[in-house]
């Protein structure tokens, strides 16, 4: 294993770490928000905590521990920005339902949460490609 190897998963795991703490602040605000909003509860708000341990912590972790290439930055940025729309989106909606009103901008959350997502798989299995096929190229010209 080379040094590279080590400091690509230190920095997954690292990721899935602050992702796992974000889950757990969810968690948290989730129930001390319900705890004084009179015995009013919201599915949004106690389910908030899953995008980031659905689609940060699992994600993270298992890049960590394989051998598939890391996406570059700007593909991160985007999955991040994603994954925080998602989980802002829910908790927004959340209040609004336990306060006792709606609002139709909360689709914006959905729409860019989504939309950057699957920009950042787009960009990533674009990587992916350019990947394969330089390591094909490499390959052919070390016969």
């Amino acid at each position: 294993m080379s040094t590279s190897d080590i400091k690509r998963m230190q920095e997954m795991a690292r990721t899935g770490f602050v992702y796992l703490f974000i889950s757990l602040f969810c968690v948290l605000f989730g129930a001390v928000y319900e705890v004084f909003s009179h015995e009013v509860y919201s599915y949004y708000m106690l389910y908030a905590f899953v995008f980031p341990l659905v689609g940060g912590v699992l994600p993270f972790f298992g890049l960590a521990f394989s051998n598939v290439p890391v996406p570059n930055r700007a593909t991160r940025n985007l999955y991040h920005s994603g994954i925080a729309a998602l989980t802002t989106g829910f908790l927004f909606k959340g209040a609004l339902e336990i306060y006792g009103t709606t609002n139709r901008l909360v689709s914006v959350y959905w729409i860019l949460g989504i939309l950057f997502i699957l920009m950042a798989i787009f960009i990533y299995c674009l990587f992916l490609g350019k990947t394969k096929c330089s390591k094909m190229e490499n390959d052919n010209l070390d016969l």
